[in-house]
């Protein structure tokens, strides 16, 4: 059953045009004209309770209008939204208590607050029970190790930091839905995997539905199964990221270190495109020759100290139906 349901939504937006030159100033004072601009065409897709779906595209894609759209902060031009039952702009109270949001560049705890303070007012205006709230915060402060900053003010919080207590926050209330834009953005690499994991367990362990938007396609690789891919406002692609990937991501990689470098190394349905010492790197189409039998002619000649077989990323895979469009394939 869908949790998220959105049916030919559009949303379009009036802009003032500018005119140039002192004439064009003054005569914008005295009438000015607008240019209608479409921020999402024609957008329909669901998405059921318990999902990790990454929501992408380029800037000015129009994801964050979307967002906007379910969270009832923009109202749709044409079309219906609705959000655990909810229409979002009809009931923004009612919306907001069945939803957390995480926005990467933006918080939502108090400045000048110490962070455990943040977390008491949100739990009286979202009325969470001493109860319900005494768990959770046990359960946060577990898995995000909290405790280390809790006491410090908001101000005073590293970028992670931050970001731990942004998630915890939106989950105080245990909504059923969390929206996260650019969760990990700025983050290290040991803090990028700790929130990476703390979204799996929610997911796993309260069944959360999240939609994940981005630009780091290794979050959208290790936390998502299905991704909707728009640019230009319209939607290009929404489906199992391993059948884009099987489709558009033919093109592979065997990296091989020998014993001893050779003269040449010449094989059959495979091109060396790169080589430091005795290690190679070899590019290959799957369709054409598989990675074992180009093991097999390497091996005849030469010795092997190690290979591996390296997958294209996501971000080539996803740069490449930006430049050459994505066309469904016919039954």
């Amino acid at each position: 059953m869908p949790i998220i349901e959105v049916a030919n939504v559009r949303k379009d937006f009036m802009i003032a045009k500018r005119e140039t030159g002192m004439m064009g100033a003054l005569k914008s004072l005295i009438k000015r004209e607008y240019i209608k601009k479409e921020a999402v065409k024609d957008i329909s897709f669901s998405i059921n309770e318990g999902e990790i779906v990454g929501y992408i595209g380029p800037n000015g894609a129009g994801k964050s209008t979307t967002i906007k759209m379910l969270t009832g902060i923009l109202v749709p031009s044409s079309g219906d939204v609705l959000v655990n039952g909810i229409v979002p702009y009809e009931n923004r109270q009612e919306n907001a208590k069945s939803i957390g949001v995480v926005f990467g560049q933006r918080s939502q705890l108090w400045w000048d607050l110490p962070t455990i303070e943040s977390f008491e007012l949100l739990k009286e205006i979202y009325q969470v029970s001493n109860q319900r709230y005494k768990k959770n915060m046990d359960t946060f402060t577990d898995i995000l190790g909290l405790d280390e900053f809790l006491n410090t003010p908001v101000r005073q919080l590293s970028l992670g930091q931050r970001m731990r207590a942004d998630i915890a926050a939106s989950l105080l209330h245990d909504p059923p839905i969390l929206f996260l834009d650019e969760p990990t953005i700025g983050l290290d690499v040991v803090a990028k995997e700790k929130m990476r994991t703390f979204i799996k367990e929610i997911n796993h362990e309260r069944k959360i539905t999240v939609i994940l938007t981005t630009h780091d396609m290794e979050d959208i690789e290790k936390l998502c199964e299905r991704m909707i891919l728009i640019d230009h406002g319209m939607k290009v692609y929404d489906g199992e990221i391993a059948m884009i990937k099987e489709r558009f991501g033919k093109i592979r990689t065997l990296i091989v270190d020998l014993e001893e470098s050779p003269r040449s190394l010449q094989l059959l349905g495979g091109e060396v495109c790169k080589e430091e010492g005795n290690r190679y790197w070899i590019k290959f189409n799957r369709d054409e020759v598989s990675a074992s039998e180009l093991i097999a002619q390497i091996t005849k000649t030469h010795s092997v100290k190690d290979l591996t077989v390296e997958e294209p990323a996501i971000e080539s895979i996803i740069s490449r139906i930006y430049q050459e469009g994505y066309q469904p394939l016919k039954a």
